[in-house]
């Protein structure tokens, strides 16, 4: 960046409020996309100036009026630039993405978590798993940065959990994640294409977060998007391919009664027209009912 910008910008901006009300205004100017952790230009700013000073990310209030060094002004400006210049989502500047109240770290090897699939894994898969300490084994597919591994971990307290996904880079990822959660002995993660490495094994539970942008979506979505795998976002043509393959071998990785819980994002009815004889059951979660299915193994048999 030009250094007489950052001149001009240590002139005027003295508060964190100061830098709170730049940082808006650069945003909606640019006409950032936001949906990788915040839904509006303040959150977003107010994340990102936080998180770069080092205060607590709940307590905006107490430091507004508190003024900032030269030092902590160009390294504000410097964040809030290269999420307008760059459109680098948020969470990979500060390599940090939340689930619930789980922190993860994610950097652009692996797509920004987000998953509904999360909301049920708080609630232990209630009420389709009758007793949470009873399962035994669970497969995450499709596991990215393993954020849902290490929840399905947290909510099923006795079983072993494998993290599958295509991506060694990815994995890398999830493998940080993991040991940062102290799972190492409960979590294994494999490289594999779907369910390709996995003969012979068999889960209670399986959950799966996989690619589901048709072509075109994929075309059209926001530059935001462009920094993450785009293996992680596109299924063929109508966003299905992945899904099809999780639908056609998953039965045989189940135990008897076991179940399988898929993301489909906005593929409900695609996926309906696609399988009209399976019984989906769709989950609610906060954006509806049309978003996550399950299916038990004697459904897909």
């Amino acid at each position: 960046m030009d250094i007489n910008y950052y001149s001009e910008a240590n002139a005027s901006l003295k508060t964190l409020r100061d830098c709170l009300r730049f940082a808006i205004s650069r945003f909606n100017e640019a006409e950032l996309f936001f949906g990788h952790g915040t839904d509006d230009a303040f959150d977003e700013a107010a994340y990102l100036i936080l998180h770069t000073l080092h205060l607590p990310l709940d307590r905006l209030d107490p430091f507004l009026d508190a003024r900032l060094t030269q030092a902590e002004i160009y390294a504000v400006i410097d964040i809030i630039e290269k999420r307008v210049v760059q459109r680098i989502p948020a969470a990979y500047l500060t390599n940090q993405a939340w689930l619930g109240d789980l922190s993860f770290y994610v950097d652009e090897r692996v797509i920004v978590p987000r998953s509904f699939i999360a909301e049920l894994l708080r609630e232990n898969l209630s009420p389709w798993i009758e007793d949470p300490e009873s399962v035994g084994e669970v497969l995450d597919m499709c596991t990215g940065s393993g954020c849902l591994a290490i929840l399905a971990a947290h909510s099923f307290p006795n079983a072993h959990i494998d993290g599958v996904d295509l991506s060694a880079d990815a994995l890398d990822v999830a493998q940080y994640n993991v040991t940062d959660y102290l799972l190492d002995d409960r979590i294994s993660l494999i490289e594999s294409n779907l369910f390709a490495g996995l003969t012979g094994k068999r889960y209670d539970v399986i959950i799966s977060n996989p690619p589901y942008v048709n072509a075109p979506s994929v075309a059209a979505l926001p530059q935001e998007y462009k920094h993450e795998p785009e293996l992680a976002l596109g299924s063929g043509e109508d966003g299905l391919d992945a899904t099809r393959v999780i639908l056609a071998k998953a039965a045989e990785h189940l135990n008897p009664n076991g179940i399988l819980v898929v993301e489909i994002g906005h593929n409900h009815d695609a996926v309906e027209a696609a399988f009209p004889k399976l019984p989906f059951m769709w989950l609610e979660v906060s954006a509806g009912d049309q978003h996550v299915f399950m299916l038990r193994r004697e459904d897909l048999l």
